[in-house]
Order: C-alpha cells, then sequence, then structure tokens
C-alpha cells in the first residue's frame, strides 16, 4: 500500500488516509444541537482523491463511479448500474446517472471522469496511489455521460479500485474540495477540526444529520475523556481506552471486526533477521492470544498470515502455533547456539535486532514489548525502540518495525506492492526487500486471472508461500473498536480496513437518523 497508508498508525478514523498525527485540538465551543462531532486520531494529508485521499469509497465528500456496501458487496454511485467488461476483459464501460451534480451546482460529466483518472496517472502529479492503477492504458468520455476504460490487461480487481472520488474537470484542490457526495466541505482548521455540512441535494438522499465537525485528537486517552465530557459525539479508540465506557447508557461500543492486522516487518537483508530460521523460532515464539487477551482486552484474533479469517478470502491453512521448545530447537539446528549471557550467537554474530514502533501508537508499543519479552525466552534479544515515522521510513532496510496494513476488499489490494520484488525497498512498499519469483508469479496471475475459483485458488497458494518464508510475524486483526454517544438507526457494521475507510462505520453517517 501506499507510504500514506502506513502512516495511518494508530486507529485512525473515517474517510480517508490518514498522515502522522497532528497536535491536539481546541475542539469546537459549544456546537449547534445538529452537529455531530467525531473525534479523530490523525490529521488528513489532503483531501483530493487525486492525490490518494480516501480511494476505496469511504470519503463522505466526494463519491466514486461504484461504493460499498457494509457487507462489502460493490454497487453503483455515480454509475447508474454496473459496467459492461468486454470478453476480453480490457475494455470497461460506465454508463453515468442522469442529473449529477457537485457541490458547486455544476454538472458531474464523464468528462470529469476522465479527467480524474487522467490526472492520477499523470507521473506529473505524484499520486501515492498511482501504482494501484496502472493497469489503467486509456481513458474515454465519447459522451457526457459514458466512461470507457482500456486496460493494459485484463485486471479482475479493476471494478473494485472504481470507488476513487470524482473531481470536478481542471481542479487538483487540496484543502477546499468540491465533491458530490453526501457532505460538502465547509472549512478546515489546521491542527484542530474539519466542517463539512449536508448536501441537501444529494442524490442518495440528504442526510439526517446536517452538519459534522472531525475534531483531530491524537491522543487516545484524550478523545476517550472527551467523549465521557460530552464534547465527541464519536471516536474510535484502543481497546483498552475503550473499558471504562462500556456499559454507560449514554454510550454505544461497536466491536467491529477487521482486516486490520499489525505485524513485524524484517528487513530480508540484515544478517539476523534475514535468516528465515529466526524469523520462524521468532514466530513460535510468540503468544498471540496473550497479546488478544491483555493488549487487545480481547477485541481482536490472532493473525498468521495477510488475509482476515473475517474475509471469504482467508486460506484456513495459514494458522500457526505458540511453542518456545520448537522455537528452540530451530536456532539450535540453525547453528544459533544460547550464550552465558542467554543470547544466541552464530559465527560470532549475537542474535539480536531492533524493533522500531510509531512513539505515539500505545498499543503497537504494547505489541513490540510483549514480542521481545516473548523473544527473549528463546534467546533472541529484541530492542524496541519508539521513533517518528520518518526516522522508521529511513531505518525499514536495516531494522524491523511494528506494522498495519490490511484490506478486506479484494487481495490484490496492499499485497502486490508490500510482496511483488519490484516494488522492493520503495519506501513502505515492501520495506523488507522481499524477493521470491514463486511469490511474483502468483501475485502476477491474481490480479490477471478472471475465474474467481482460479483467483481463490491463486491466493490461497500466495498465503502459504508468505506464511513459510516469514516475511512478516503477524501478530493479530484488530477489531475497531467504536464508541458513539446517542442512539441512530442505519448503523450498520462490516469489516473494515485497515485505513478505516469503506466499511467503517462512519462511511454510511449519511444514512444514520437519531432515535427520539
Amino acid at each position: 500500500m501506499t507510504k500514506l497508508l502506513q502512516k495511518s498508525a494508530t486507529l485512525c478514523v473515517v474517510l480517508a488516509l490518514a498522515g502522522a498525527a497532528c497536535s491536539a485540538p481546541q475542539g469546537p465551543a459549544d456546537p449547534p444541537d445538529d452537529t455531530f462531532v467525531i473525534g479523530l486520531s490523525s490529521e488528513f494529508d489532503n483531501l483530493s482523491p487525486v492525490l490518494g485521499f480516501s480511494p476505496d469509497g469511504g470519503s463522505l465528500i466526494f463519491d466514486g463511479l461504484m461504493s460499498r456496501a457494509p457487507d462489502l458487496t460493490i454497487k453503483p454511485a455515480l454509475a447508474a448500474e454496473p459496467p459492461t467488461v468486454s470478453e476480453d476483459g480490457t475494455t470497461v464501460t460506465f454508463t453515468l446517472k442522469e442529473g449529477l451534480k457537485f457541490h458547486d451546482g455544476k454538472p458531474l460529466t464523464s468528462k470529469d471522469v476522465e479527467y480524474t483518472y487522467e490526472a492520477l496517472l499523470d507521473p506529473a502529479n505524484n499520486s501515492t496511489i498511482r501504482s494501484d492503477y496502472s493497469a489503467i492504458k486509456d481513458v474515454a468520455a465519447p459522451d457526457a455521460r459514458t466512461v470507457v476504460f482500456g486496460l493494459r490487461y485484463p485486471y479482475a480487481p479493476f471494478v473494485q479500485r472504481s470507488t476513487l472520488g470524482i473531481v470536478p474537470m481542471g481542479t487538483m484542490e487540496k484543502t477546499k474540495p468540491v465533491g458530490s457526495g453526501p457532505y460538502r466541505f465547509v472549512s478546515w482548521t489546521p491542527g484542530d477540526k474539519i466542517v463539512l455540512e449536508a448536501n441537501k441535494e444529494y442524490w442518495g438522499g440528504a442526510p439526517a444529520i446536517s452538519r459534522l465537525v472531525l475534531a483531530f485528537a491524537p491522543d487516545d486517552n484524550v478523545r476517550a475523556t472527551r467523549v465521557r465530557a460530552g464534547e465527541f459525539d464519536a471516536t474510535v479508540l484502543p481497546p483498552k481506552a475503550a473499558v471504562g465506557l462500556r456499559g454507560r447508557q449514554d454510550v454505544t461500543v461497536y466491536d467491529v471486526p477487521s482486516a486490520d492486522y499489525r505485524a513485524i516487518m524484517f528487513p530480508m537483508t540484515q544478517p539476523v533477521t534475514g535468516d528465515r530460521a529466526v524469523r520462524k523460532a521468532f514466530s513460535l515464539a510468540l503468544d498471540r492470544q496473550a497479546m488478544v487477551d491483555t493488549i487487545l482486552a480481547g477485541a481482536g484474533v490472532p493473525a498468521y498470515g495477510p488475509i482476515s479469517p473475517d474475509t471469504g478470502w482467508h486460506n484456513p491453512e495459514v494458522t500457526g502455533d505458540t511453542d518456545p521448545e520448537a522455537a528452540g530447537k530451530l536456532l539450535d539446528e540453525a547453528g544459533w547456539i544460547m550464550g552465558k549471557d542467554g543470547i544466541r550467537e552464530k559465527d560470532g554474530r549475537s542474535a539480536e535486532f531492533t524493533l522500531m514502533y510509531p512513539a505515539g501508537d500505545s498499543l503497537r508499543k504494547e505489541l513490540a514489548l510483549a514480542a521481545a519479552s516473548d523473544a527473549k525466552r528463546i534467546g533472541l534479544r529484541v530492542e524496541p525502540i519508539g521513533l517518528d515515522w520518518d526516522a522508521i521510513e529511513a531505518r525499514l532496510d536495516r531494522d524491523a518495525a511494528v506494522m498495519g496494513f490490511g484490506s478486506p476488499y479484494d487481495p490484490d489490494y496492499v499485497n502486490y506492492e508490500l510482496f511483488h520484488s519490484d516494488f522492493k525497498g520503495q519506501g513502505f512498499f515492501n520495506p523488507g526487500r522481499y524477493d521470491n519469483p514463486e511469490a511474483d508469479r502468483l501475485l502476477e496471475q491474481g490480479r490477471a486471472s478472471g475465474e474467481q475459483a482460479e483467483r481463490e485458488r491463486i491466493y490461497a497458494d500466495f498465503q502459504k508461500v508468505i506464511r513459510d518464508d516469514e516475511v512478516y510475524s503477524y501478530l493479530v486483526f484488530l477489531k475497531h473498536v467504536y464508541v458513539i454517544r446517542g442512539r441512530y438507526e442505519g448503523i450498520v457494521p462490516g469489516v473494515d480496513g485497515h485505513e478505516h475507510a469503506t466499511g467503517g462505520l462512519f462511511a454510511g453517517i449519511h444514512t444514520w437518523k437519531p432515535v427520539a
């Protein structure tokens, strides 16, 4: 996935791909009764779909050609109906709804769609998600309601990618966007909040909640406190931070399953972490269930691979055990001999490595400390260190890191950039420099095949390759803990992605109705 996604380290909420954490907000003072205030853990880098803002359809400002229901099914949004696909899979044609308009009243036509995708693909714009759309050869708008995509090759997930928000032709607005979604942009106070108001002329129906304030508050405890105080109407919290809010009469807590995992990335070119025996022994030493029970307060499940068990793409054969004895034997056989200080050595080298985590992320810190403690029992010295994201990125080729990724949509998402050798060493793309021709082959076949059964087999095999190589040590899949004050009809949990965009509860807030 993109660097922008990786910076959504803490449990960021709604609308988009979050960036690095911002300063604590001052917050709205005495908001009107019809205002709903959401506490966000991170501030956005920009509000431009072309530059990577909410490509998976979670934006309330923009609409895509297609959108997602909470059950992850894809359905028409700006499109009048599902697209038609040519027999060879390389031509995809959409027809737009009639009478579409942007928030400023100007018509939304196929020319705007053509512009949006061409701007995204233009190297000069340096979009963080450009590689996700590399299958597109050209885009044409033969009439006001028809958009024709020519693909370089059959690309099975293309319709899934058509959730990208559409912008007006000729605009690259980053901070004062004009979209066509259920909410229109009002203002952005950097470091504080974004204000949105309901689009009363929205094609899907006017939202019942007429005003939204997205208040930035990176500290988990601050957000929990402001919910208790009535300053925030909703937020997402780490499980432990939400414990004190469970059972309150004025609050509902939703534990939403997700494809959002936390895992330890290993640099493959380093002598210790590059040794597969070390990686596999480390994984065997981890007590994942204890992490779920204690660090997540039960709001999650153990993880052993990149595909969530809450999705149909998961291979149930990809699993594991906690077995320190087997881990020690594996290290013995690989020549890592226990030293007098309790740390193993091989050829004069100590079995030790640094494990980075984002300093402001309490959840990843606790996971790093737990993993280091488990590793010590089998003779591996792991030194956790909290850094900011810029410092982490600069050291990804040398040090391990607690990372967060995961998508519930199509297995091509995220995994192609994370594991294909073409992306090795490109920032947060394949940061460990993994290079396995078999993984490359499976990833290429998976995105090109148009047969569902064949794709399921391919990605089942891919998961086994990644597990066998122990590219990452997967720790947990999170349940995202949403805290909402008051009672509303229309809240439908789905399966979240890492970035909390589509599938997150707030993505459907325009359909919520207060319960009297």
